[in-house]
Order: C-alpha cells, then sequence, then structure tokens
C-alpha cells in the first residue's frame, strides 16, 4: 500500500511538473532531496550505533532483565488470562522493557514471539483474545524511559540538547498508555467486542460404563 501511494505522489509531481512546465524544478527537487535523505542517513548511522551499544550494555548488565522482573506484579493484573509461568508471559514483559529502553530491534521478534505464544492459549483461533489486544495498546503506546529513535534524530539534525525530549516524552507515553490501557479495558467489557462464548463439546458417555447385567438365580424363570 505505501509503495503505491509514493508511486503515486511521483507521478502526480512528473504530471503536474511537465503541465506547468517546470520539470527542471522537479528533477532539481529529486536531487536536492536524495542528497539530504543520503547526509541524515549518515549522521544517523554514527549516533544510532552509539545508542544501541550503550543498550547492549545495559542489557548485559541485567538492567533490562531487573525491569522485566519488576512488571510481573502488574503483568498479572493486566493478562489475567495468562497463566503467570506461561512462556507468553516471559515474552511480553521481555518486549516491554525492550521498547522502554530503546532497543526496538530487540523488541520486534519478541513481540512477535509473545502474539504466537498468546495464540496457543487462544480459545477461538483467528480472533484476538483480550490479551492480544491489550498487549498490542501497551506495544503501541509504550512507555519510554530513553526515547532513543527522537534522540538519534535531534543529534542528526544538530540539536544542541537531543537529550532534553527524555522527560517529555516519559511524561507523553505515560498518558498515551493509560489512555490505552483504559480504552482496551472499557472496550472489552461492551457487548460489540465481547469475545464469544469457547464452544463446549457435547458430553459423551464414558466407554468403559459396563452393560446391564441379565437377572440370574431366582429372578430368571
Amino acid at each position: 500500500m505505501l509503495n503505491a501511494i509514493w508511486v503515486g505522489l511521483i507521478i502526480t509531481a512528473v504530471i503536474f511538473g511537465a503541465i506547468n512546465g517546470r520539470i527542471p524544478d522537479v528533477v532539481a527537487a529529486v536531487t536536492d532531496s536524495a542528497m539530504f535523505a543520503f547526509e541524515l542517513a549518515l549522521g544517523l548511522a554514527g549516533v544510532m550505533i552509539l545508542w544501541m551499544g550503550l543498550m547492549k550494555i545495559a542489557e548485559h548488565a541485567g538492567l533490562i532483565l531487573a525491569l522485566a522482573r519488576s512488571l510481573k506484579p502488574l503483568m498479572r493484573r493486566l493478562f489475567p488470562d495468562v497463566p503467570v509461568d506461561h512462556p507468553a508471559m516471559g515474552s511480553m514483559v521481555m518486549n516491554m522493557s525492550a521498547n522502554m529502553f530503546g532497543l526496538t530491534n530487540a523488541a520486534t521478534p519478541l513481540g512477535l514471539r509473545a502474539m504466537a505464544d498468546l495464540e496457543k492459549l487462544n480459545p477461538n483461533p483467528g480472533t484476538a483474545t483480550n490479551a492480544m489486544c491489550t498487549f498490542l495498546a501497551i506495544n503501541t503506546s509504550s512507555i519510554q524511559l530513553i526515547p532513543m529513535t527522537a534522540i538519534i534524530y535531534l543529534a542528526a539534525a544538530g540539536s544542541a540538547n537531543p537529550t532534553s525530549v527524555i522527560t517529555t516524552s516519559l511524561i507523553a507515553t505515560i498518558f498515551s498508555t493509560t489512555a490505552a490501557l483504559i480504552t482496551v479495558k472499557a472496550l472489552e467489557k461492551t457487548r460489540r467486542f465481547r469475545l464469544p462464548a469457547t464452544p463446549t463439546l457435547p458430553s459423551q458417555a464414558p466407554s468403559d460404563t459396563p452393560p446391564p447385567q441379565a437377572p440370574t438365580g431366582e429372578a430368571a424363570s
């Protein structure tokens, strides 16, 4: 879909440039934009390598694991349908911890694994469970202790203090996550979004029930 949108924008720009006789301006804009994109990507690479290295040190130092352990009591309340010792719980905790520290590359496979583990608990395959929707809401809004992506862009753009967004990002993401949780928990209780009842199989008589005994002795005559 995005490819189609970009192709449409490019074709539209070329057509209107030709109609207005401004094809040289279109070519110049394309060239300048390509040069700016290259310079921005080159600047981002160095800063990203630095922060990813720092986050990797934090991961090996056990900071992410410590955060994951501290989140377990909260996870029990947010995901009552998921057993505490189920692999899905561990995957979700690690995904949230990685997102909080800005380790988006590490968070993505953990998020996919968490969804796969939650599907194993799904009584209605193909329909998202309450736990899946709650996890997706948290993953999308994600409280940011270190907004690494924003810091990288600000540093690449020449900001004098790129880390100044840490406090404001933390406050904003706390509100966004709170709003996401309130919304998803409210919607899961409404009739429209309530999950259907789990189908139950009809009860069957046990196969080892002994057959009725024929009357014996004086009763048989």
